[in-house]
């Protein structure tokens, strides 16, 4: 059910993107979703890739600071108030969402939205009870 998800450290610097991509690449994984955020100083790549131990094991053997996180991924409408109705639910249960982010697949109408709290398993069982389809991980990673 949880997605193990990588985060790359990267300095802030023309082209820091584009080597760890390399890397992935020449290992043969696959990317399936992407975010980056960054700071003046710093920027945290995190991925979500068909397999996530191998990819970790070819950034460290090329000296990437990666760090694997769990994360969820549910199914929403893709439609206006899609994103807001989730959103709504983590609210009323008190949770603290660190980070999302989204994306659209080949099932017509549907997102999946990538999620990260303090209390995943909370996180999880919020959503279910409130009937929101949880994404399992193979499923994600084989997109």
């Amino acid at each position: 059910m949880k997605i193990k998800q990588l985060s790359i450290f990267l300095q802030n610097r023309m082209g820091s993107l584009s080597k760890p991509l390399e890397v992935l690449s020449d290992a043969d994984v696959n990317i399936r979703a992407m975010c980056m955020a960054d700071t003046s100083e710093f920027g945290i790549l995190r991925l979500v890739v068909d397999d996530p131990e191998k990819g970790k094991e070819a950034l460290e053997e090329n000296s990437f600071l990666v760090k694997i996180t769990d994360i969820i991924g549910v199914e929403m409408n893709d439609t206006p108030g899609g994103l807001t109705s989730v959103l709504k639910i983590i609210k009323d249960n008190g949770i603290d969402l660190e980070y999302l982010y989204a994306f659209t697949h080949e099932k017509e109408g549907k997102a999946i939205l990538l999620l990260h709290a303090d209390d995943i398993d909370k996180l999880i069982k919020s959503l279910t009870d409130n009937n929101i389809v949880i994404v399992p991980s193979k499923e994600v990673y084989n997109l």
